[in-house]
Formats: structure tokens, C-alpha cells, sequence
């Protein structure tokens, strides 16, 4: 193989030449047709644009808000939970041990599933459920 040789993996279609001569087929008005908006140079319409009408985003009712306070929890199982090879658990050993992906501002311990073992768990918020089976297998809780 030499530098010569080379192709790309997949077939690469080629540009269009337009405006060359009246033979190639798009020759003259380079398939723009004959004047109007759409003929000319930077010519066209916005997105979005209905020609004058109000648009469809407009008319639409708007609804609601997004509440810039929000909290976003990443929720864990005790499913998970029995996955956890630490004995004190938080949100940084639940992410290294790849049980949760992301932290977001915290994690919040759902009682979906039993526990099997014995253990500490450090997070923001936990459900009723899962604190009382948390303290049910001999573990403790630690509202962070």
C-alpha cells in the first residue's frame, strides 16, 4: 500500500458543479429556476417561517415552567446497594464501583428490593421504607 493507493471506506459522492454551461444540465440559473426569493443570493426564509402567517410556535398555548431550584437526585436501589463491596457506602464509592453513573446533587436511597448485609449509608435523602429496612439488617443511615 502507498500513499497513492489509498481510498476511503466508503464511497464519497461527488460535488455538484453548477453554473457550468447550458450541456451539464444545471447551467444558467444553477437549478434555482428564474428569479424569486429562493434564486437569489443569501435568499430563503427563516425556520419556522409560514410566509406571513403566524407561525406554529406561537400559536401554540405555552404551559408551565422549569423551576431553576430544582433538585436532581440519582436514584439507588437496596437492589444496588447489595451490589456494593464497601462497607460504609456513599455517592463517590457507589460511582467508582460503577453502580451509578453520575452523582447529579446527590443520591437518594429508594426501598425498592431487600437488603442482605450490614452497612452504613451516607446520602441525602432516603425514603421511609428503605430507612427502615436499612435499620432492619443491622445497618445505619447518615443524612448527609
Amino acid at each position: 500500500m502507498e500513499l497513492g493507493n489509498i481510498k476511503p471506506a466508503t464511497k464519497r459522492q461527488t460535488k455538484r458543479r453548477v453554473g457550468r454551461g447550458i450541456g451539464s444540465g444545471l447551467g444558467k440559473t444553477s437549478g434555482r429556476g428564474h428569479k424569486g426569493q429562493k434564486a437569489r443570493s443569501g435568499g430563503g426564509v427563516r425556520r419556522g417561517f409560514e410566509g406571513g402567517q403566524t407561525p406554529l410556535y406561537r400559536r401554540l398555548p405555552k404551559r408551565g415552567f422549569t423551576n431553576i431550584h430544582a433538585k436532581n437526585y440519582t436514584e439507588v436501589t437496596l437492589t444496588m446497594l447489595n451490589k456494593s463491596e464497601a462497607t460504609e457506602v456513599t455517592a463517590e464509592t457507589l460511582l467508582a464501583e460503577g453502580i451509578i453513573g453520575k452523582i447529579n446533587d446527590g443520591i437518594v436511597v429508594l426501598a425498592t428490593g431487600n437488603l442482605e448485609k450490614k452497612l452504613t449509608v451516607k446520602a441525602k435523602r432516603f425514603t421511609k421504607a428503605a430507612a427502615e429496612k436499612i435499620e432492619a439488617a443491622g445497618g445505619k443511615i447518615e443524612v448527609i
